[in-house]
């Protein structure tokens, strides 16, 4: 008998539209002999299924049902693709476990620790995790430029603690210029990192349980066009992404190693993709992104391929450990 799978997409962030293209791709890859899916739109304004036509059945919000013909759909898992809040923060995966839901996710508490930036960072540097030099700021506090210029140097990086898909990010070359990135981060959240610069070679990282075990996929070198990988780099195609890596065996290892504690440490589960600059061959680690995109063209799917797993694979394997886990 096939099972019912909800694949939310959408979210209240501005990445909402790259979430909906993401859903898409993970509709179209779904194995129909096994699965009945339907795309489910949270929104702000609305959450609503939708059917091949489009046309949209309103969920109830007591138990993640709807109407349908006159027919009630209860889903047996749900296939997350919600890019930033409230998918890859942890929030509406609280309320996924409070109706007894299962998803293809982490568990809620390491998606918002994990969605956190300055909160990552301060867990892995605990265990030996190298990362850049940073400064913590909320909104409203006192901003003393040249106690930041000590600390993180120039050039340097201005980001919104939560927030992806790099919107808000600016890099910063002169004192001038950090009030400007400031307000522009402050767009994003209430809360900013400023980073130090590295000078290095920047890798994406896919680690993934797959068939019941922890699999770290071929990694993938990022060659942006624009001063840093940001969003044209990610969406617009002003980057080169080189996958396998041009690293040696030895460097390989070395961020494989890394790249499996991190998720080791994080308790994580289900997809993660995280961004590490190699500085003199050693990994250094900038974030971990929870719902990476899921395109045909995204950085993860690219991976999988290289490692000789499809996306209908990629996809199948999610919801078969979604379905198997006890909520």
């Amino acid at each position: 008998m096939k099972k019912t799978i909800a694949i939310v997409m959408g979210g209240f962030s501005s990445e909402v539209a790259i979430s909906l293209i993401s859903g898409n791709v993970v509709y179209k890859h779904l194995d129909t002999q096994k699965y009945e899916a339907f795309r489910v739109h949270i929104l702000k304004e609305k959450w609503v299924a939708l059917d091949d036509d489009n046309n949209e059945y309103p969920i109830d919000k007591n138990d993640f049902s709807f109407l349908m013909h006159g027919n009630l759909i209860k889903f047996d898992a749900v296939f997350n693709v919600i890019h930033g809040n409230p998918g890859e923060n942890g929030v509406l995966l609280g309320y996924f476990d409070l109706i007894g839901m299962k998803y293809t996710s982490a568990p809620f508490y390491q998606m918002a620790l994990t969605f956190n930036k300055r909160d990552t960072l301060s867990v892995l540097k605990q265990y030996g995790i190298k990362t850049a030099k940073s400064v913590f700021l909320n909104k409203g506090d006192v901003v003393n430029l040249d106690e930041i210029i000590e600390k993180v140097g120039l050039p340097c990086f201005v980001k919104p603690n939560n927030a992806g898909s790099s919107y808000g990010i600016s890099k910063v070359y002169e004192k001038e210029a950090i009030l400007p990135a400031l307000e522009k981060a402050y767009h994003e959240d209430s809360e900013i990192l400023i980073e130090s610069f590295l000078d290095g070679t920047e890798v994406s990282v896919g680690v993934i349980q797959y068939q019941n075990e922890l699999k770290v996929l071929p990694i993938t070198e990022i060659v942006s066009e624009n001063d840093f990988f940001d969003y044209e780099a990610k969406y617009l195609g002003k980057s080169q992404e080189i996958t396998p890596a041009r690293i040696s065996s030895e460097v390989q290892k070395r961020v494989e190693e890394v790249a499996k504690k991190v998720y080791s440490v994080l308790n994580m589960s289900g997809f993660s993709r995280s961004e590490y600059i190699l500085v003199n061959d050693e990994p250094f680690f900038l974030e971990m992104n929870t719902v990476p995109g899921m395109t045909e063209e995204s950085i993860l799917p690219q991976q999988a391929a290289a490692a000789g797993i499809s996306l209908k694979e990629l996809c199948d394997n999610a919801i078969q450990m979604a379905l198997n886990k006890t909520t």
